[in-house]
């Protein structure tokens, strides 16, 4: 099957606010962290699951597979929960365009 690898998308579709902020470690206070459950529950809501989050550089990295079963491997500030970075494998089932919040006109890019 062909593989294919979407990074960095942004994704105004999901119920996830913020924007993508790829590229810079997250510099959140600790104290101001959220629990990695909260961000567990987020996702599984989205029927998402979720295989594992660790913190990498101060993000919440997360490892899982969407609700097509495709993995991802997401980038999350630990304060606000907000995605800086999306990586989706495509295995044959869905493309970018699942993720994004466009007009039926507009092609993922």
């Amino acid at each position: 099957m062909k593989h294919l690898t979407l990074t960095g998308v942004v994704l105004a579709g999901l119920a996830f606010s913020g924007s993508v902020m790829a590229g810079d470690d997250c510099t959140d206070p600790v104290a101001d962290w959220q629990p990695r459950e909260v961000l567990r529950q987020q996702l599984e809501q989205k029927g998402w699951e979720v295989q594992r989050i660790k913190v990498d550089d101060g993000c919440y990295e997360v490892r899982g597979t969407d609700k097509l079963g495709n993995r991802f491997k997401a980038e999350y500030s630990p304060a606000s929960l907000q995605i800086r970075e999306l990586k989706i494998t495509f295995d044959g089932k869905g493309d970018a365009g699942d993720y994004l919040d466009r007009n039926p006109d507009q092609k993922a890019k």
